[in-house]
């Protein structure tokens, strides 16, 4: 019986922890910014500053835990070929993976996308973080999506 209860207090103990590891990746220290407040500019290639473009409908959200934890979607009217004219266009761009309850945002949309040429990606601020950019994508129909992601300083 002993034998029995001791494996019953470990899987629960297992689950519980478990349950509580996924929220904390999932939910705990995302939250959600306010239009407003989120920054949304692309460096200019002319002067190597960053210039704000039009984004409507801007959605986002952000960790204390982690500089790679943003991400945000928004609309703009301004087109791709004004953009590429203007702006410093990113390097090896890899969308990273948001949590799924912030819907409108797709990792995967995004990376297809800039694998067939129907989105181009642009440096919205190097090194916002040490070590991490700020990449822009704006697809052909005007959706864009904003993220972090490691700079050369520690890809390898």
């Amino acid at each position: 019986m002993n034998g029995k209860l001791l494996v019953i207090f470990t899987l629960g103990f297992a689950v519980l922890f478990g349950g509580i590891m996924y929220y904390m990746q999932v939910y705990a220290y995302y939250e959600e910014l306010d239009a407003d407040s989120v920054d949304i500019r692309l460096t200019s290639v002319l002067t190597g500053e960053r210039q704000p473009i039009m984004a409507e409908n801007v959605q986002a959200i952000d960790a204390d835990s982690s500089p790679l934890r943003f991400r945000a979607c928004f609309t703009t009217t301004q087109s791709r070929t004004l953009l590429t004219e203007n702006f410093v266009i990113y390097q090896n761009p890899e969308p990273l993976n948001g949590p799924g309850w912030f819907d409108c945002y797709d990792a995967a949309t995004v990376g297809a996308a800039l694998e067939d040429g129907s989105a181009v990606a642009y440096l919205d601020q190097a090194n916002i973080k040490d070590g991490v950019d700020r990449v822009v994508a704006v697809l052909d129909d005007g959706r864009a999506f904003a993220w972090h992601q490691l700079n050369e300083k520690y890809q390898d």
